[in-house]
């Protein structure tokens, strides 16, 4: 699996470009607007880059930084509007392993991570275990257990159940999931998504008509639930 980049910036239009950029080069994106959604995803998933925006609505880029340092090395590449040569000494001293001046161009960002991913040797966070609920999953062995039971998914199924946890809560199109799962070359219809779902389901739910991880989302697509924060 290539590496999952999360992008943390309060500003919907400036995730927009930087999820489509990084996306085009082949990453996975996921994405955060505050600091504590940014802390709890970056030491919740897999993440292979943090790109850390310093002004954020609740809690600073810095202290972000300084809160998933004392638990992860991922790399962190900080976007700031400050220049100054003391800035960005404390970021780095934060321990951020880049650091990029706004404005700047998205290409310029996508070459970054590129050098930061070489640098660390597509670096990924201590555990590359997920764990919710009943199930835990091995980005690294792809496989999935159930209470400790391995359950066996398909190549499909396995891409769809990580694409929908790595970012627990968001509603993804029929679309969405076809590009993510069957790529872009696949030209059928997109209900064959909601065939997958339902073998996914048959085999990770207690009762599949009564789904607690993969919910319908009527008129719009799937979104993965953890039943424990319910």
């Amino acid at each position: 699996m290539s590496s999952t980049i999360l992008i943390v910036d309060d500003e919907p239009q400036v995730l927009e470009i930087l999820s489509s950029y990084l996306k085009k080069d082949g990453y996975h994106v996921i994405t955060a607007e505050s600091g504590k959604e940014a802390i709890e995803l970056a030491l919740t998933y897999p993440i292979g880059l943090l790109v850390l925006d310093l002004m954020l609505p609740d809690i600073s880029g810095e202290e972000v930084c300084k809160e998933i340092r004392k638990h992860s090395r991922v790399p962190i590449l900080m976007l700031t509007a400050k220049s100054g040569e003391a800035d960005r000494i404390k970021g780095l001293e934060l321990g951020a392993d880049d650091y990029l001046v706004k404005p700047f161009s998205p290409r310029e960002l996508v070459a970054r991570v590129r050098a930061i991913l070489r640098r660390s040797g597509e670096y990924q966070s201590l555990s590359d275990l997920i764990q919710i609920g009943e199930l835990t999953i091995s980005l690294t062995d792809k496989t999935v257990t159930k209470n400790g039971i391995p359950v066996e998914l398909t190549p499909n199924e396995f891409r769809l159940l990580t694409t929908l946890i790595r970012h627990p809560g968001r509603t993804w199109s029929r679309e969405e999931l076809v590009t993510e799962v069957l790529g872009l070359d696949f030209h059928g219809s997109d209900r064959t998504i909601d065939t997958h779902v339902k073998n996914l389901r048959q085999k990770i739910e207690a009762d599949p008509k009564q789904p607690v991880y993969v919910k319908t989302v009527y008129g719009l697509g799937y979104r993965f639930e953890d039943p424990t924060k319910n």
